[in-house]
């Protein structure tokens, strides 16, 4: 166990730096990825901005608070995106072309192999920067003092966050291998988890019920900032109960996917 364990981490090491290496050949591409990031990152702080000057509060939360939660949403999709953004290629194309069968024959796990690919993308990096000054400059604007638990539950809040991204990632990814191609449903998943970096307290309970229970992104930022600003535990409970749950319901419909796979016959 040990030794697999090794193994996959030196080979998780190795090929990211193959990774980057490929990504920085190509430098005007990856400066324009960096810089489109960064403007979006840039454009939601201003929407903030913008809103809390004309009220004082929303949905119960201040300026800075909303400030923390935007900041800390990007710390779970940063971590996610750093090791899974091949899934996308998964839902776009790799079924679509018959091109997955490469990943069933080399010596290592498939899933494994397929986000290997892409693995310490540069994206993911500069989510997680970005989201880490966002929480200290709020966090230091309210004065916040985390209680030694607090500091010690922060990364496992970040990490499960993480994982139910890549859980809900794979779960839609994993469809192309009865629909072909899962791209739409991918990018719709992928556009609802926008509503996390925002208070649920202001949405329709329904949208609220949708980010809580169906699609768990509401325990990727809300529920964690919740507990790290106010020290409210009301859902935190749920956070391992619906990691586990995601990552398990994720990785059966991938093994099920793998198990019915069929090459194309071109």
């Amino acid at each position: 166990m040990t030794r697999t364990v090794t193994r996959y981490l030196r080979l998780s090491w190795f090929l990211g730096g193959v990774g980057l290496h490929r990504l920085a050949a190509y430098r005007t591409d990856f400066v324009l990825g960096a810089g489109a990031f960064l403007v979006r990152v840039g454009v939601q702080t201003a929407v903030v901005g913008l809103v809390f000057r004309q009220v004082p509060a929303v949905g119960g939360w201040s300026y800075h608070e909303v400030l923390f939660l935007l900041g800390f949403s990007l710390l779970p999709r940063g971590l996610d995106h750093l090791f899974t953004d091949q899934l996308w290629e998964l839902g776009r194309k790799l079924v679509q072309r018959g091109e997955f069968y490469r990943y069933l024959v080399r010596p290592v796990d498939p899933l494994f192999s397929l986000l290997s690919e892409r693995f310490f993308h540069p994206d993911g990096l500069g989510e997680l920067v970005v989201g880490a000054v966002l929480v200290g400059y709020a966090g230091s604007e309210l004065g916040l003092s985390p209680t030694p638990v607090q500091w010690v539950l922060a990364p496992l809040l970040v990490l499960c966050g993480a994982l139910v991204h890549t859980s809900v990632k794979l779960l839609f990814a994993s469809l192309s291998f009865w629909t072909v191609t899962s791209m739409p449903a991918m990018y719709a998943a992928n556009q609802v988890s926008e509503f996390s970096a925002y208070p649920l307290d202001i949405y329709h309970p329904s949208l609220k019920a949708l980010l809580t229970w169906v699609l768990p992104f509401a325990f990727t930022a809300y529920v964690p900032s919740l507990y790290l600003l106010t020290g409210a535990t009301g859902l935190l409970g749920w956070l391992p109960v619906v990691t586990a749950g995601a990552l398990a319901l994720s990785l059966a419909v991938w093994r099920r996917g793998v198990n019915r796979y069929e090459m194309t016959g071109s």
